[in-house]
């Protein structure tokens, strides 16, 4: 994990074994020299977290963020992308694009294709990160701030005495530190953030890889590296690795541009189940003394984890849970069932290749660390098979036109309790539901006038059922 520029550590780490204390700073080599070693370099290290104190973007910094994920990735070398891997790329998604006309009524959604490095990925994932991290990174900085309001005293008596003083000159005494710490706390939360995103850029093969639309709208994007990566030890072509991962992308694509409320669904799922988790204050507490600028990771690691974010045991808790997790896994089982079948007769290795997407998601790949990380829950990879199934059933029963028109409304997708039983759902209600939203679908889309027939009261008869307009999609 990269360094941020200020730093936060372990009593005792750098520092001479038998010291007495007290504040100098003269005589010996650093680590015996005093709490903070070389006076230089705590000079240096304050007047960065001075400058870094300044922000006034919100509680979490993200600039912050932004600069740990990048120096993440270039300490371990992040290369510029080639024009003949950009050329593969624009050729595998347009290639991919044609496949997936006939497996699927939604067209196109790719505007742009473009090949990232890491870095460039970090940049254009950033602006939909803050939006998912922001609800428990808040609370994080606000549980910080108030530390100090519950009990000033016992806190400050856990302060290196060195540290309390320099706080004690910025803020005005211990008492007044209430908007200091949660600066503090911004900050802690943006470099542990930042570390997060920049070891997931390290992972991820395209910007669609943890099942949300992270990159801007209509732009299909793969790194390079990160196919290559995910190729290692597969022995498969790398040209065919690159086209199955050029299908996953346009097959998101399409879905999120022809499902407008999709989006917005998924991200207020995750803000609902951040409004019920709960920051462990004792854990901060208990931390707080470890602050050291000699040491850069230390309170991060003493901090990481979703052990600090504690979720509420309540009903209400538990089903914004259930409705992430179970929005997440439908839009990959959607995604795994059309590729399966773009790619089937295709791709020699399709299998091979579909099985290795399925052992990330179950050994806990992007998605499942970093969710863990930094919105403090971790998703359950078991509910992927069982959304795929009820999607390749939709497919045999409904045609392609009837499974894609389940996407027309969130109440007509499969709930938790349809994934144990997909036949139920495959056969029963959505019948009558699929018809229903062909009537709404047309009166909200007055544009799309070739829908006028509204056939509500026949809607449980067949399977040719929803007929020739897939609600959403652009009929053809």
């Amino acid at each position: 994990m990269a360094d941020p520029p200020f730093g936060f550590g372990l009593p005792g780490q750098g520092r001479g074994s038998g010291g007495s204390g007290g504040s100098g700073s003269s005589g010996g080599p650093p680590a015996e020299g005093g709490p903070f070693g070389d006076p230089q370099q705590f000079a240096d290290a304050l007047r960065q977290f001075a400058d870094l104190m300044s922000w006034q973007g919100g509680p979490v910094n993200w600039e912050l963020a932004k600069n740990v994920a990048r120096q993440t990735l270039a300490a371990e070398g992040d290369p510029s992308v080639l024009d003949t891997d950009r050329n593969k790329i624009t050729e595998a998604v347009r290639l991919a694009d044609l496949w997936l006309d006939e497996v699927t009524s939604f067209s196109s959604g790719v505007r742009r294709v473009q090949a990232w490095s890491r870095s460039e990925w970090v940049e254009a994932t950033l602006p939909v990160w803050s939006k998912l991290c922001d609800p428990i990174a808040g609370k994080a900085v606000e549980a910080m701030g108030g530390l100090l309001s519950e009990a000033p005293g016992e806190l400050g008596a856990g302060l290196p005495e060195e540290l309390s003083t320099a706080m004690q000159a910025m803020g005005g005494g211990l008492s007044g530190l209430g908007p200091m710490m949660r600066r503090i706390g911004g900050l802690m939360v943006g470099s542990q953030t930042g570390a997060a995103i920049g070891a997931l850029a390290r992972e991820v093969a395209t910007s669609t890889d943890v099942g949300l639309p992270l990159g801007p709208e209509g732009t299909a994007a793969l790194l390079p590296a990160g196919v290559a990566e995910f190729g290692e030890g597969l022995s498969i072509s790398a040209d065919e690795v690159r086209l199955f991962l050029a299908l996953r992308e346009a097959a998101h694509h399409r879905l999120f541009a022809h499902v407008p409320w999709l989006r917005a669904h998924l991200f207020g799922a995750v803000e609902e189940y951040a409004r019920g988790i709960t920051v462990d204050a004792s854990r901060l507490r208990d931390a707080m003394p470890q602050i050291d600028p000699s040491n850069p990771e230390a309170l991060q690691e003493a901090l990481s984890g979703a052990a600090l974010f504690q979720p509420e045991d309540t009903p209400q808790q538990k089903a914004a849970l259930s409705r992430l997790e179970t929005a997440l896994a439908l839009v990959e089982g959607w995604v795994t069932t059309v590729v399966d079948e773009a790619a089937g007769n295709r791709l020699p290795q399709a299998t091979a290749l579909a099985e290795a997407i399925r052992r990330r998601r179950a050994t806990g790949g992007p998605a499942e660390r970093t969710f863990a990380t930094l919105v403090g829950l971790e998703l359950r990879p078991r509910k992927l098979r069982e959304a795929a199934l009820i999607w390749r059933q939709l497919t045999d029963v409904r045609g392609t036109t009837g499974r894609d028109a389940v996407w027309a409304h969130p109440d007509l997708l499969p709930t938790e309790e349809d994934f144990d039983d997909p036949d139920g759902f495959v056969h029963g209600r959505q019948d009558w539901d699929i018809s229903a939203l062909e009537a709404e679908a047309t009166s909200a889309a007055g544009d799309e006038g070739t829908a006028d027939e509204e056939p509500t009261a026949g809607g449980d008869e067949p399977e040719s059922g929803p007929a020739d307009e897939p609600p959403g999609g652009t009929g053809g």
